[in-house]
């Protein structure tokens, strides 16, 4: 009996017209991050394990796949696998920079598009294996706070292409975020539980949160929590009336002044690179990172769509590589899921299946003799950098057009005995509406032809 194929749980298996939709989207994002200067890096698929998992714990490390042979695994004894397959790019990211410090030049701008996996339960928007599309800024013991503000001009700029829908960028800031929590009365050792909470905010009630913040758990005073949750959620939307708040806020605390001067700045600095402000605002309800981030952090959401989630983030970090250098690597970076979001906006219909064929011309065989005239047609097309197919069978006329309809070419070469004749081509255009004449061209003058009816 044949085995029965079927593809694994957790990942995103697509037929063509759908992956050559994903492949244009991930080209967007890739023109989008040379465009601004990056350079391409790419990391193997695995990584030693004792290097990989080096900063990771909890719920990260029991979704790590191992790697091993059969081999290996004979003569394992016990011991674990050597290598493991990367779970996010960042830890690569960070190997990769300590061991390569010396020929790297800094301020070192990266992009990365691969693959990551993680062992997560089978659940709908869960995926066991996918692209991950990342930038980073890294700099050597100190980075310009312009770097902040010039990554979401690449997002802005990349979204806009990909034409997704109105969409928003938002900006917050850890230091400021601090500070604010000083002022309400939260100690140091309490802060990330209590940023856990706020970043419910949107999810949960806020009447169910400020209900934990200030019962038995956390002691809040009631009166500092609703100031808090005002001054973060009071000017939704205005950039202006958020700063005025935020100026008007009644502390000393210099962490705060210093994270209200860095994301006022960012903030400037991402309008003066062309972001307007429509698809720029301040959140201060944004936490992200918990333990990560330190600085600047972004989020960006569909405005039709916020149920999705944030479909690209990130955030300024102090140090990328403490676990492998002595070096001072800050850094500044965005991450966006790739796979996740392209299946949830194709699961809505907001993309589809690509509109075209890779091939722009299909050469018909008219009459099997003439196969290497056929193939000699292809070529001269293909020289002149077009995209062409050849039908190697010898089917009837009508099956070889439909099959070229159901492909999406656009343009067909009928080449045959009283064409060859007559020094001719036929060309049609398979897009054009019913009864639409042929267009019948000189063979000296086929790209040139082909080159017009493509447009």
């Amino acid at each position: 009996m044949p085995v029965q194929p079927r593809t694994p749980p957790g990942v995103l298996e697509l037929l063509p017209p759908q992956q050559l939709a994903f492949q244009h989207m991930l080209d967007t994002i890739r023109r989008g991050f040379e465009r601004f200067g990056f350079l391409p890096v790419e990391t193997p698929v695995f990584e030693l394990a004792d290097v990989l998992l080096t900063k990771s714990g909890g719920e990260t490390e029991k979704q790590v796949y191992f790697v091993q042979s059969t081999g290996a695994l004979k003569q394992a004894d016990g011991k674990p696998p050597e290598l493991a397959l990367r779970f996010d790019l960042t830890v690569p990211l960070a190997r990769y920079v300590a061991e390569h410090e010396a020929q790297l030049n800094f301020p070192f701008r990266r992009y990365q598009i691969q693959r990551v996996y993680r062992g997560e339960r089978n659940q709908k928007g869960r995926y066991r294996e996918f692209y991950q599309c990342d930038i980073d800024v890294i700099g050597k013991d100190s980075l310009p706070l312009a770097y902040d503000a010039e990554v979401p001009a690449v997002i802005y700029g990349i979204f806009r292409e990909l034409a997704f829908g109105k969409f928003t960028i938002y900006l917050n800031n850890r230091k400021l975020l601090r500070g604010l929590l000083t002022a309400t009365g939260v100690a140091d050792d309490r802060q990330h539980d209590v940023l856990h909470e706020i970043d419910r905010l949107g999810k949960q009630s806020r009447e169910d949160i400020t209900a934990r913040l200030v019962g038995e758990g956390f002691g809040l005073d009631p009166a500092r929590v609703a100031r808090l949750f005002d001054l973060m959620t009071g000017h939704a939307g205005d950039a202006a009336g958020t700063f005025a708040a935020l100026r008007a806020f009644d502390t000393q605390d210099p962490t705060f002044a210093e994270g209200l001067a860095e994301l006022e700045r960012v903030y400037q600095g991402t309008l003066a690179l062309g972001v307007p402000p429509a698809a720029l605002q301040p959140n201060l309800a944004i936490v992200r990172g918990l333990d990560y981030y330190t600085g600047t952090i972004y989020e960006t959401l569909l405005d039709d769509h916020p149920r999705l989630g944030s479909i690209c983030s990130g955030g300024r970090y102090d140090n990328l590589a403490s676990h492998y250098t002595k070096s001072r690597l800050p850094g500044v970076g965005i991450s966006i899921g790739a796979t996740r979001l392209f299946s949830q906006l194709l699961e809505m219909g907001i993309v589809g299946a690509a509109g075209r064929a890779v091939a722009d011309v299909l050469v018909l065989c008219v009459e099997p003799a003439l196969a290497l005239d056929y193939a000699r047609l292809a070529t001269t097309l293909r020289d002149a950098g077009l995209n062409v197919e050849v039908y190697g069978g010898d089917d009837k006329l009508g099956k070889q057009f439909k099959y070229a309809d159901r492909s999406k070419i656009r343009l067909a070469v009928v080449y045959g005995s009283r064409e060859q004749a007559d020094g001719v081509v036929n060309l049609k255009d398979l897009h054009a509406p019913a009864g639409s004449p042929q267009h019948v061209v000189p063979l000296a003058d086929l790209v040139g032809a082909v080159k017009r009816l493509l447009g």
